[in-house]
């Protein structure tokens, strides 16, 4: 599933280019904006990449995690990071958990998800937890415990997405809206009538009619965030693996929902609740309502549960081998 904005109304500037290994999306509401705008997310891009890989050997994070369980320098960005990825595992009391690096590995997704190899052996590698991660922000410094490995995936994306959309305002004085894979955060002054975003169960150009069930919410600040058991995906043996995983089996989920998107204040909690919502399985509607976050999930068999007042889809046409 991809969540993205519509063809921009005429006063509205986008630009749209593919970075780490998804569609990026910027729509700003100054058209001179545009190009400061993007020199700005880039740089966001270029810096979280850099701090945060798992695919290079030169970031920041491959660097700590290589000190073998000793206490290691940290930058204020990495550090920021790792403690949006410690949040997000209190916060859903582990589901969102940021030591699932190994558990990435046993499934084969070592590398970037376009060079991801189909042959090999599944292992499952359960999570040995967030309090694996010791962060002292005080003086600058972390401890990941020796052989556990970091990944961001879950929160990274989110955080890049609020944070290059707060300074693209700032930088710029106009409103923006960044969208990284679905990931949506918006800042400053929406456009009249707030920023209109289709949710559809198929990724597609969101300049191009819906190909099934979607529906359209309209928000003014914010973001939107949605998880998906259809993106990321690759073959291992006869076995078809996604990049949402169980931190305490090291697998993906029992299948229950194939997409989840949710609204909140920011893009990070609505990526934390989304994220959650897909490995809590069927206990993910009483959760959300708890929340009191709007919600979309999609079932396997493509039937639609709302909460929190999320809009109504619209029934579309669903294209061939779609479910409506």
């Amino acid at each position: 599933m991809d969540a993205d904005v519509p063809a921009p109304v005429p006063s509205l500037a986008a630009a749209d280019w593919e970075a780490w290994s998804c569609r990026v999306r910027l729509v700003v509401t100054d058209r001179s904006a545009l190009g400061e705008a993007r020199a700005e997310l880039e740089s966001w891009l270029s810096a979280v990449d850099l701090a945060c890989s798992r695919f290079r050997d030169d970031s920041e994070l491959a660097r700590v995690e290589a000190a073998g369980g000793s206490w290691a320098p940290v930058s204020p960005l990495l550090g920021e990071l790792l403690a949006a990825g410690s949040s997000a595992a209190v916060r859903t009391d582990g589901d969102v958990d940021l030591t699932v690096g190994g558990a990435m590995a046993g499934l084969g997704y070592d590398r970037d998800i376009s060079e991801v190899l189909p042959g090999g052996m599944v292992v499952a590698v359960p999570a040995p937890g967030w309090r694996a991660v010791e962060l002292d922000r005080a003086a600058g410094r972390v401890r990941i415990a020796a052989g556990v490995r970091v990944d961001l995936g879950a929160t990274a994306k989110a955080w890049t997405a609020d944070t290059a959309a707060a300074a693209i305002t700032a930088r710029t004085g106009a409103g923006c809206l960044v969208s990284l894979g679905g990931d949506i955060a918006v800042a400053g002054p929406a456009p009249e009538g707030g920023w209109r975003i289709r949710v559809e169960d198929v990724a597609g150009d969101p300049a191009e009619p819906p190909t099934g069930p979607s529906t359209v919410v309209t928000i003014s600040g914010g973001g939107l965030a949605t998880s998906s058991t259809r993106a990321r995906r690759w073959r291992r043996g006869d076995l078809q693996l996604h990049h949402l995983i169980d931190p305490r089996t090291g697998l993906p989920p029992i299948p229950t929902w194939r997409t989840v998107s949710v609204a909140a204040g920011s893009c990070l909690d609505a990526n934390i609740a989304s994220t959650a919502a897909v490995v809590r399985g069927d206990r993910a509607p009483a959760w959300l309502r708890s929340t009191g976050l709007p919600a979309r999930l999609v079932h396997e068999d493509g039937s639609v549960v709302t909460v929190g007042g999320w809009p109504a889809d619209l029934r579309q046409r669903a294209g061939p081998g779609r479910p409506r």
